[in-house]
């Protein structure tokens, strides 16, 4: 029940009742409502926008946020050091591994090149920690791929590295004719005096005498691909395929020991020393062809020579002298 007000009325010598007028009550009570409304939405906007008034839910979220942070960086942190260790893979890759199997570098505008596709990180994007999260992905993802062409970089190197035995076989790196067997080198690689015309021409191989029927080897492994008398100046002539680039030429055979076709190891008596085809005398004109250029021959012969008599062949081929073809 609401308390009735009175006051003293001195005229009348009496308590009159107070009576409050109709407007003044609405008004009271609009200004009540008016000032609930902006208590009510100043308590919301605390709510939401002042930590004092978490709740135990946002308190757990925050936690777990932090939580999270803490893991990206632990993360972050991991991955300096796997770029690290990479990197020194890469390198030795690139400067040891590569350089000594004759194979190109991989530069780093293919190893760290990431993923072109900016649609690929679209669902990352729109969060408050969306670019700790953006930089951490696009690391991983870096990374992966690194790992991925060094992981096939390594997958091609085994294979060449598997295949260096067979290469180390096939390279014609032993004399043609024995030294034991060999009179002299009469001439070597280079500039030399045709025996026929006098006139100074490229002589694309070495020309080792021996008496006739002395045995010719193979220097490396490989298949014949030619034994026959057709090419000019040649006479009778072999030719080995090696492999890996290389083909080795010996002309001026009295005759054959091989067939075209035929798989012949290094060491194999292919022929015997003649003076078939344009030739002054009894010898053995060897040619060496790396990736169809001739190539000194010289440059070869480590398999069954010491460095003593190397130097002693050197010397004797470096002589710009008469060829004997």
């Amino acid at each position: 029940m609401a308390k009735v007000k009175y006051y003293y009325d001195s005229e009348n010598l009496a308590y009159t009742k107070i009576k409050t007028r109709k407007r003044i009550k609405i008004g009271y009570a609009l200004l009540f409502l008016l000032a609930s409304a902006l208590f009510g939405f100043l308590v919301f906007v605390l709510l939401v926008n002042t930590p004092y008034f978490e709740t135990p839910k946002d308190r757990l979220q925050a936690r777990e946020i932090e939580n999270l942070k803490l893991q990206y960086s632990i993360l972050n942190k991991k991955m300096d050091e796997i770029n690290e260790v990479t990197e020194a893979i890469e390198d030795r890759d690139n400067n040891i591994y590569r350089v000594y199997f004759n194979k190109a570098e991989i530069p780093d505008s293919i190893r760290k090149s990431g993923f072109k596709d900016l649609k690929r990180y679209k669902d990352l994007e729109g969060y408050n920690n969306s670019q700790l999260v953006l930089n951490t992905t696009k690391r991983i993802d870096r990374l992966s791929k690194q790992l991925a062409i060094q992981s096939k970089s390594l997958d091609e190197i085994l294979k060449l590295a598997g295949a260096k035995g067979n290469l180390l076989l096939a390279i014609p790196a032993i004399q043609p004719v024995r030294n034991e067997n060999l009179k002299r080198v009469a001439s070597g690689f280079g500039y030399r005096i045709d025996p026929f015309t006098k006139v100074r021409k490229m002589h694309n191989g070495m020309d080792f005498t021996a008496s006739t029927d002395t045995p010719v080897y193979a220097t490396g492994d490989g298949v014949v691909a030619r034994a026959d008398n057709t090419a000019s100046g040649f006479g009778n002539h072999v030719v080995i395929r090696h492999g890996f680039g290389y083909e080795s030429l010996y002309a001026h055979l009295s005759k054959y020991n091989c067939r075209p076709g035929q798989h012949v190891k290094r060491g194999d008596v292919i022929g015997y020393v003649g003076s078939t085809g344009r030739s002054e005398g009894p010898h053995c004109h060897y040619e060496v062809h790396k990736d169809g250029k001739v190539v000194n021959p010289l440059n070869f012969y480590y398999g069954n020579i010491s460095a003593v008599e190397y130097v002693a062949i050197s010397h004797m081929a470096n002589q710009e002298n008469q060829s004997l073809d």
